[in-house]
């Protein structure tokens, strides 16, 4: 699904649009939402403090503005934030290290389950004025692993076979030896 971005978000997102289409013609903007992050002002009943967190982290607190307490299909429902991207948002926002929990999981445990509710933490407390919260990457699988060293061995051959070819063009004949010299000399990994 897509994210759903609040009106005020979203107003500041088209005025960007407008102002970078009138300054660039002929470009396009392409939003990565996953990537992008923002300081949020947030009011606890100990002070203010400002958070640094990705954008999913800031959707999902927002919706804490309206309500102390909300249910995980609620959080879904409000953002549009894909359901694995969301569980993991929530863990970290949730399950983080004590100083940076500002909401909190019912039931307590680690994994986010479609029953939970998160509520507001009016007790959270943290030394700090500005604080980061960081979000919990998804593991890389084998398969993933896999793959990507296959597509560096590939885009590395094609760079010897490049290499190859320039050095013959320009030498005409040169020995298996003095090639391979050259080749190292040229190529690093």
């Amino acid at each position: 699904g897509r994210v759903v971005l609040p009106p005020d978000l979203r107003a500041c997102l088209y005025r960007f649009e407008s102002f970078y289409g009138s300054r660039y013609q002929g470009r396009r903007l392409l939003w990565a939402h996953s990537l992008e992050r923002c300081v949020v002002a947030a009011r606890f009943p100990k002070g203010r403090k400002d958070l640094e967190v990705s954008l999913f982290q800031a959707l999902i607190l927002k919706c804490f503005n309206k309500s102390d307490k909300i249910t995980y299909s609620d959080i879904a429902g409000l953002t549009g934030i894909e359901d694995g991207e969301l569980r993991r948002t929530l863990q970290s926002l949730a399950n983080g290290p004590l100083d940076t929990r500002v909401i909190l999981k019912e039931p307590r445990g680690k994994e986010v389950s479609d029953s939970d509710s998160f509520v507001f933490n009016a007790n959270f407390s943290n030394k700090l004025f500005r604080i980061k919260i960081n979000t919990i990457q998804l593991k890389e699988t084998s398969e993933d692993t896999e793959k990507t060293l296959e597509d560096v061995f590939r885009d590395r051959e094609y760079q010897v076979d490049a290499s190859i070819v320039r050095t013959m063009k320009a030498r005409k004949r040169l020995s298996h030896t003095d090639l391979m010299g050259e080749l190292l000399s040229q190529l690093r990994f």
